[in-house]
């Protein structure tokens, strides 16, 4: 999964982080000085030049290996310190509280902010009372809120930049108890609902971010003509879809029997389910990037690097929770299930979401570069709500769908160039959006000049008409059936005769327990002083390493062969990766076979 490298890789001109900013990362900011005696001229050596090089790359190579274990120490005691001030949201604007859904007659851990400053600007030097304000909603994967604003050059950031007033869906690290998805739902609701009547007659854009693009789709089916355009970024929809042996997440569902041990980890966890655990699992689909490389770039590059990792690990590394009655639900209406694109998913009691009932324009932006939510789930349930171009005309519904080649996951909320250059282009065109006829479109970005930060008319945006029919996606309907109905018999078990006894013998104490022992928790804070004072001296040497720290030029040869020997092993493990995606694939297959009727499951 490439999810922390692309964002360790963000622009170079995006803001130094917060950690940098404080005295505990000024070692961090002490590094331009030894940029500068790296720039200088050094005297030509006396002895010759393998040996000379050798004996340069010895200390730098120590020097490198100290600031990186001080740089996972210092990982390590920012996120006990983010624990303790209760995980608040990693949002890089001044913001105020709105309304608070825990205090709902039927709560739920959400709230509605309102974006006040942007770094010295007020709301009033920001915003254009002429527009229609942008609500974003983070998704509720395992991670807090904030990511979809947690630097300037960020979704956030771009809205308020065009003049957009920007309001921000935060959630809480505890569910609140039962909190169900209805209950989130009608939370949500209540929300785009108060920022509609504050801008009478202009309808709230609506950002779902991943998991959330679920949620506001739900909501656009549900309150046909409260919102306004929809955008949905790496949002997945069509759960069943992808690509055999280049999307294996979508069958592991299948491989551990359902959504019974999502239930089971949930009654573990005291009736919440530690979002810990689809960190990791998110980590391990492409552990050559999420693993290595990230470990490997931050030690060769740690100079540069070490403010940018710190800054996303500390939104990477705030797990939250949610409820048993949450997780179970979206794992067997959606990952398992598949039942949104359907019109089976049941909202509450005598309301079921039918997606034919959009009316709003809808935004879809996927890239080929993301292995979470491939081009296939996010695009995929428009031919099966639709079936064909003439009935998508008929709904009167409006879908522009855009494309990027080759940015992971998260880069598409995440990375400074995609927002200053495709969520700009999206923001400067939803008149245009809203002004098409009904039907199925392309959006292409024509950008002469490449410069990011340019407006309207140095780039143009075209919408090109599109089939519902050329949407269609290689699929395996028949055996992902069979993998709801092998679940829904597992989970009818385990919730009849297992998970009373779980309960019984589960309390607090051993749910925190069980918490603060997850890989994802230990493999971090076991390298703060708290817990080791080892580290303590670690901090020490690194104060008079960075003192007295000479990078070497990047273009040394030692420095050149260990990139090699971490490309390499980057390679092998991507090999080993793909071995083990094919043997998932090769595994599911086995246990649900395909029909012999080449007509079955089409």
């Amino acid at each position: 999964m490439s999810v922390t490298q692309e964002a360790l890789k963000a622009d170079p001109g995006t803001r130094p982080s917060k950690a940098g900013k404080s005295k505990k990362h000024a070692r961090s900011m002490k590094t331009d000085t030894a940029e500068v005696r790296a720039s200088r001229p050094r005297s030509k050596p006396a002895l010759p030049m393998p040996l000379q090089e050798a004996l340069d790359y010895g200390p730098d190579l120590w020097q490198r290996s100290i600031m990186f274990w001080d740089t996972l120490r210092q990982r390590a005691n920012d996120m006990l310190e983010h624990e303790r001030a209760g995980l608040p949201p990693v949002l890089d604007f001044k913001y105020e509280t709105l309304l608070d859904a825990r205090g709902f007659e039927h709560p739920a851990n959400y709230a509605l902010l309102r974006i006040t400053e942007v770094g010295e600007d007020c709301w009033d030097d920001c915003v254009d009372p002429d527009k229609p304000p942008v609500i974003v909603v983070d998704p509720r994967a395992g991670h807090g809120p904030g990511i979809g604003g947690f630097k300037h050059d960020s979704e956030v950031g771009m809205a308020l930049h065009e003049g957009h007033p920007v309001y921000f869906v935060i959630f809480f690290p505890e569910p609140a108890p039962g909190q169900t998805l209805a209950d989130v739902h009608h939370a949500l609701r209540r929300f785009v609902e108060e920022v509609a009547k504050r801008h009478p007659g202009k309808p709230p854009v609506l950002y779902g971010n991943c998991q959330a693009g679920w949620a506001v789709t739900l909501l656009s089916a549900d309150c046909e003509g409260l919102t306004g355009p929809v955008v949905l970024n790496g949002s997945p929809l069509s759960y069943w879809a992808g690509e055999s042996g280049t999307n294996p997440m979508r069958v592991t569902g299948g491989l551990l029997g359902g959504a019974w041990l999502a239930h089971l980890t949930a009654d573990l966890g005291n009736g919440r389910f530690d979002g810990a655990w689809l960190a990791q699992n998110f980590e391990n689909l492409k552990p050559e990037k999420a693993i290595w490389e990230k470990y490997a770039s931050l030690f060769n590059k740690v100079d540069t690097e070490r403010d940018r990792f710190l800054e996303f690990e500390q939104w990477w590394n705030g797990f939250y929770f949610l409820s048993d009655e949450e997780i179970v639900a979206i794992v067997e209406n959606l990952f398992i299930g598949n039942k949104l694109e359907k019109g089976l998913m049941r909202i509450c009691d005598g309301c079921v979401a039918d997606l034919r009932r959009i009316r709003n324009p809808l935004v879809i932006f996927a890239s080929y570069g993301d292995n979470i939510t491939p081009p296939h789930q996010a695009l995929g349930w428009i031919p099966a709500v639709y079936e064909n171009t003439d009935d998508l005309k008929k709904a009167g519904q409006r879908i522009a769908y855009l494309t990027n080649p080759h940015v992971g996951h998260l880069g598409i909320f995440v990375s400074a160039t995609v927002a200053r250059f495709e969520h700009r282009a999206i923001l400067e065109s939803l008149d245009d959006i809203e002004g098409l006829k009904p039907g199925l479109y392309e959006m292409k970005i024509d950008n002469p000049s490449g410069d990011l930060d340019c407006h309207k008319p140095q780039y143009s945006v075209r919408f090109e008409e599109r089939n519902v029919e050329d949407l269609k996606f290689p699929q395996q309907t028949e055996a992902f059936e069979r993998v709801r109905a092998v679940s829904e018999a597992n989970e009818a078990f385990y919730r009849n005769f297992i998970s009373p006894w779980v309960q019984v013998a589960t309390n607090p104490w051993s749910a925190e327990l069980m918490k603060w022992i997850h890989p994802m928790r230990t493999s971090r804070y076991l390298f703060s002083e708290t817990f080791n004072p080892w580290m303590r001296g670690v901090a020490i040497l690194a104060e008079a390493v960075v003192e007295n720290r000479t990078p070497l030029p990047d273009d040394h040869s030692l420095i050149q062969n260990e990139r090699d020997i971490i490309a390499q092993t980057f390679e092998a493990i991507e090999r080993a990766r793909e071995i083990r995606d094919r043997a998932y694939e090769q595994a599911f297959e086995l246990l649900y076979p395909k029909s012999s009727d080449p007509n079955v499951g089409k």
